[in-house]
C-alpha cells in the first residue's frame, strides 16, 4: 500500500509539473530570441562562455541582464548598472506580494525556490486564474527557467558562427513578450487607460531621449489608472 501511494504522490507531481509546463510553454518559446541575443551580448561584452551562462543561470532576469551588458560595453560605472537593474527589476516585489496567498503555507525553501523563478512570464500565467497550486507554479517556473538556459546557451554558441547577431533585431522579442503579456491582464477600462497612457508618454520620452523615461512613463501610467478606478469606487 505505501508503494502505491508513493508512484500516485510521484505521479501527482509530475502531473503538476507538467501542467504547469504546458501553460508556459509559448512564452516560452516567445523569449527565444531574447535568450540568444542575451547570450550573444554577454560574449560581446568580454566574458567567457562558461561566464555567460552563469550569468543566465545565477542572474535570471532577461531585461536586467541585457541592460546591464549594454552598460558593461558602453562602459558605465557599477553604480549607475546595480541601480538600473535594481529599478528594471522592482516590480518582481510586486509579483511576490501578489502571489503570497497561494504559496504561504509552503516551508521557507519551497518559499525561496519559488521566488528565484518568479518572472514577469510566471506571474501571467498566475494571472490568468484566482489560485494555482504550488507545484504547477513551480514546474511552469522551473521549465522556463530550463528554456532560458538553453536559449541563452544556443546563443553563446551561435555567437562563434555569427558575429553580427546582435544586428538581427532580435530585442524586437523583448516587446513582443510584453504585448503577449499584457493583453490578458487588460481585463477593465482602467487598466486600458494606465496600458494606454504608459504607451505614450514610453513613445515620448524615448523620442527625447529622456533617461530612465520607460519607468517614469510606467509609474505615470500606474498612477493614472488607480486614480481612474478610485473615482469610480467614491
Amino acid at each position: 500500500m505505501n508503494h502505491s501511494f508513493s508512484n500516485h504522490l510521484t505521479l501527482s507531481y509530475l502531473r503538476d509539473f507538467l501542467t504547469g509546463a504546458i501553460k508556459i510553454t509559448p512564452l516560452c518559446l516567445a523569449v527565444l530570441p531574447w535568450g540568444l541575443l542575451a547570450g550573444s551580448m554577454a560574449i560581446q561584452a568580454g566574458l567567457s562562455p562558461l561566464q555567460a551562462i552563469g550569468m543566465s543561470a545565477f542572474v535570471f532576469a532577461g531585461a536586467a541582464q541585457l541592460v546591464s551588458l549594454g552598460m558593461i560595453m558602453a562602459g558605465a560605472p557599477l553604480v549607475s548598472i546595480v541601480i538600473s537593474v535594481f529599478l528594471i527589476t522592482s516590480q518582481h516585489y510586486l509579483y511576490a506580494l501578489s502571489l503570497r496567498h497561494s504559496i504561504k503555507a509552503e516551508s521557507l525553501r519551497k518559499r525561496l525556490i519559488f521566488g528565484f523563478v518568479l518572472t514577469d512570464e510566471l506571474f501571467a500565467i498566475s494571472s490568468t486564474q484566482s489560485h494555482y497550486q504550488y507545484r504547477v507554479l513551480l514546474g511552469a517556473g522551473l521549465w522556463f527557467y530550463i528554456c532560458w538556459l538553453l536559449f541563452s546557451y544556443l546563443g553563446v554558441m551561435l555567437t562563434s558562427s555569427f558575429d553580427n547577431l546582435h544586428q538581427l533585431h532580435l530585442d524586437f522579442s523583448i516587446v513582443a513578450t510584453f504585448i503577449a503579456i499584457i493583453i490578458p491582464l487588460v481585463k477593465n477600462r482602467h487598466v486600458l487607460l494606465g496600458v494606454s497612457i504608459t504607451i505614450l508618454l514610453t513613445t515620448l520620452f524615448l523620442y527625447l531621449d529622456i533617461l530612465m523615461g520607460g519607468l517614469l512613463a510606467a509609474l505615470i501610467g500606474m498612477t493614472f489608472a488607480s486614480w481612474s478606478e478610485y473615482q469610480e469606487n467614491t
